[in-house]
């Protein structure tokens, strides 16, 4: 099974059909594998942040935890949004740049 780190995007692959055990990392940026922003019902919109009716509420989104209902997300990550985010921060820098 493969997926995506949610802090870098790096693909990863997982032993047959396995989900992340709490423990595991991820072999580029080191984040926790199984945690809240690599899930599918993670949802920054929704109440709690998740859109399973059962889960508890998990206060920092981006460490492992316990979570009984984890699923892998499809591969779906903001890697690509954050890289548009700090695009459009530099160029707001240099517009607004003061001259000295």
């Amino acid at each position: 099974m493969k997926m995506s780190c949610y802090k870098c995007g790096v693909e990863i692959s997982l032993p047959g059909n396995d989900k992340p055990r709490r423990q595991d990392l991820c072999p580029k940026c080191s984040a926790p594998l199984h945690c809240c922003r690599n899930c599918r019902f993670y949802d920054p919109k929704a109440y709690h942040q998740c859109r399973e009716p059962q889960a508890e509420w998990v206060r920092d989104k981006e460490i492992a935890n316990f979570c009984e209902y984890f699923e892998l997300g499809k591969g779906k990550t903001d890697h690509a949004a954050q890289k548009r985010r700090e695009e459009a921060r530099k160029k707001l820098e240099s517009l607004f740049k003061k001259d000295r």
